[in-house]
């Protein structure tokens, strides 16, 4: 399959359904425990359409991921839209906080499936610069100080994903974005 010729609208569907079933079973932990060709099946496709369109489990993996970061880079625009920009940003970060919460494993599991991958470089890269839009935009506005860089706000969120399962780790995670955000907010 080629990123530049368009799917048929069939051949879209079938390679949504794959995705999302791969994201309900990542979700459910169970990515690794299921033979590939079994995806195929629970998503009520072919295999040789599974094949056709994620020819190894990476590639059917490295497309959750990228759907991942899509959605959380278009919340933050939509966020940035919508909201003053220091509640944007606030709104953006305790989301990340749920969305880890939410999906417990995914990260880590995809982090380790595509370790030497550039997909989870080039995500990570979209990510921080939806941060960064965030971060300039409060800055913009006075909101925050114009000191501390985006970079220090990705290294408290991939600490948080990072620390997951330590015990009380939601109430921790909260804390330490009231700490980021405290930090952020420029002295009176």
């Amino acid at each position: 399959m080629t990123a530049d010729k368009p799917l048929r609208a069939d051949a879209q569907r079938n390679r949504d359904v794959l995705i999302a079933k791969a994201r309900e079973l990542f979700d459910a932990g169970d990515f690794f425990a299921l033979r590939f060709d079994d995806f195929a099946r629970l998503a009520g496709v072919g295999t040789g359409t599974l094949y056709r369109h994620f020819p190894t489990r990476e590639a059917l993996a490295e497309a959750v991921y990228r759907g991942e970061v899509a959605a959380l880079c278009d919340r933050a625009r939509q966020l940035q839209a919508t909201l003053p920009a220091a509640e944007a940003l606030a709104t953006f970060l305790r989301g990340m906080v749920d969305h880890i919460d939410a999906h417990e494993g995914l990260a880590r599991t995809l982090a380790t499936l595509m370790a030497d991958r550039s997909a989870l470089a080039e995500g990570s890269r979209a990510l921080e610069d939806a941060v960064t839009d965030l971060v300039a935009a409060a800055v913009r506005d006075g909101a925050v100080r114009d000191d501390v860089g985006a970079g220090a706000v990705m290294m408290a969120l991939h600490g948080i994903g990072a620390a997951h399962d330590r015990p009380g780790w939601r109430t921790e995670a909260d804390d330490v974005i009231t700490l980021v955000l405290d930090g952020l907010r420029r002295p009176l």
